[in-house]
């Protein structure tokens, strides 16, 4: 089989004409024999690692490090979390997760993602989640979360305006 070669993540944003709501982040994962079975499909768990690594990977491309959030003694814990799983990805395959916000209410910020192809023509799976701000010193819900989380929310909402 062949390497797919892998272009490095730059934290590329795409905006889908159908779809004016906010830009997706997206973020390239290659499936690496330790997140495989024995027959070399895709462990189902190994998408999970994807999701939260693409999040993280968006939240710097506005500017914003999760270094930043976790020194100003907050995380972003995910409180739910519902994948669909359309089409499992291969050992050597190279897929694209594109993430982005969808709304935040309170003290819940909503994401949508998925895994394609790299050509967007297969959906290997579809996930929302909600992440919420926590205390880390406390464990307890942040109902005002600290300066960085606010501004990332607020950097976030502007690049969706400034993207449509």
């Amino acid at each position: 089989m062949a390497r797919e070669p892998i272009e490095q993540s730059s934290g590329a944003i795409a905006a889908d004409q159908a779809d004016q709501a906010m830009p997706w982040f997206e973020h390239q994962v290659r499936v690496h024999p330790q997140q495989t079975d024995y027959a070399g499909v895709v462990w189902h768990g190994a998408y999970v690692g994807w999701l939260e690594e693409a999040r993280l990977e968006a939240l710097e491309a506005v500017g914003i490090p999760y270094g930043a959030i976790v020194a100003a003694g907050c995380d972003l814990p995910v409180v739910t979390l519902n994948l669909h799983y359309h089409m499992p990805l291969r050992l050597g395959e190279v897929a694209v997760v594109r993430s982005r916000p969808t709304e935040t209410r309170g003290v819940r910020w909503r994401w949508q993602q998925r895994i394609e192809s790299r050509d967007r023509q297969v959906q290997y799976l579809s996930a929302e989640l909600t992440l919420t701000p926590v205390d880390r010193a406390t464990g307890r819900v942040m109902r005002r979360p600290p300066a960085p989380v606010q501004d990332l929310l607020h950097r976030l909402q502007r690049f969706g305006e400034t993207s449509a």
